[in-house]
């Protein structure tokens, strides 16, 4: 499954799911001092982005050290992302992530998992390594991806306060049934070009 900048930035907004862990966000943050929530924020998007951007540029050299194919990887990526897909359509708003934190975080939980988790780590080895000409779209879709994902943070409370539990709630089970259908896609091209090859 070949994708284009706008299909690859879908695909990653919908893996980030900025909308669907808006509770999280808040969560983590509660205890941050007003006047730093954007500086953290800023900082916890910028290490996600710069985490992502490493796997993207290694990851032709990661399958070829751990003597994995291509085709592996698409299977196992849709895999992965039909479990995102599963919990975001029937999670009922509570994360491990979600517990009180007590000190600002740091890389750990917003940058990683929360952002840059394993559906996200695949999703950019996955294109790097399908589309590796292409690299500088890649970097580009990830970045707005991560640029909309840091805007959402950023508003956190304000969007919460706006749309409510109820509509955040729909748009993640909406984001969850398109991530299925995306994730199943992936599996059925995996598996084609390993029985099949590429047609």
């Amino acid at each position: 499954m070949d994708h284009t900048f706008l299909s690859a930035f879908i695909l990653l907004l919908l893996v980030l799911d900025p909308l669907g862990s808006l509770p999280i966000f808040i969560s983590i943050l509660r205890n941050v001092p007003p006047e730093r929530k954007r500086r953290v924020a800023v900082r916890e998007v910028t290490l996600a982005f710069i985490v992502l951007a490493v796997f993207m540029v290694a990851g032709d050299a990661f399958l070829g050290l751990m003597h994995l194919s291509e085709r592996s990887l698409e299977v196992a990526g849709g895999v992965i992302l039909l479990m995102i897909a599963i919990r975001m359509i029937f999670s009922s708003g509570e994360s491990i992530y979600a517990a009180d934190v007590e000190r600002e975080p740091f890389i750990f939980p917003l940058a990683v998992p929360l952002m840059a988790g394993p559906s996200a780590m695949a999703t950019v080895l996955l294109l790097a390594s399908r589309q590796p000409d292409r690299m500088t779209e890649w970097f580009a879709a990830l970045f707005c991806a991560m640029l909309v994902s840091g805007v959402v943070l950023l508003a956190a409370d304000r969007l919460h306060r706006l749309l409510g539990d109820s509509v955040v709630s729909a748009l993640e089970k909406l984001m969850g049934l398109v991530l299925t259908a995306i994730a199943i896609e992936m599996m059925l091209a995996g598996l084609k070009r390993y029985f099949i090859g590429d047609l």
